[in-house]
This record gives structure tokens, sequence and C-alpha cells, in this order.
């Protein structure tokens, strides 16, 4: 999902801040790699987008990294 910084690789870094499994809706965090998002069913794109923000901030908040998005997200969530 996310770009490694230089510092250290995303999966890490989300795993730091707490987010491994995090949910919000049918997305999650994967519980084998941080840097996966999964979709337990139904996930929708706006379940996906909030997950995605809600990651680049508690990471944020947590190192001081903000993590850039690996994909392109198209379309409306």
């Amino acid at each position: 999902m996310f770009k490694n910084p230089a510092s250290a690789p995303a999966g890490r870094l989300i795993e730091e801040a707490g987010c491994k499994g995090l949910k919000v809706g049918d997305a999650q965090v994967s519980p084998r790699h941080a840097n996966f998002i999964v979709n337990l069913g139904e996930a929708t794109a706006a379940s996906v987008r909030e997950l995605i923000e809600l990651v680049r901030r508690r990471v944020e908040n947590h190192s001081g990294i903000e993590l850039e998005l690996e994909i392109i997200c198209v379309g409306e969530a």
C-alpha cells in the first residue's frame, strides 16, 4: 500500500504504530504483513480509503514519518 521511506520499511512503521489488524468496516490492515490491506468480504472503497488515512495519521503521530501511497486510487470512495 505504502512506499518504503528511506528510514524504515513501511510495514514495520505501521506495525510499530499499532496498526496491524486494524479494521474499518471489512477493510483490515493484514495481520500477516502490515503494508497490505485485505478485504474481509464486504469492504467498500470508502472503508479502504478511511483505513489508509487512519494508518497514515497513526504512523505520522507515532514516528513523525508521513507515508506515501504506492498505489493509485481512482474514482471516488
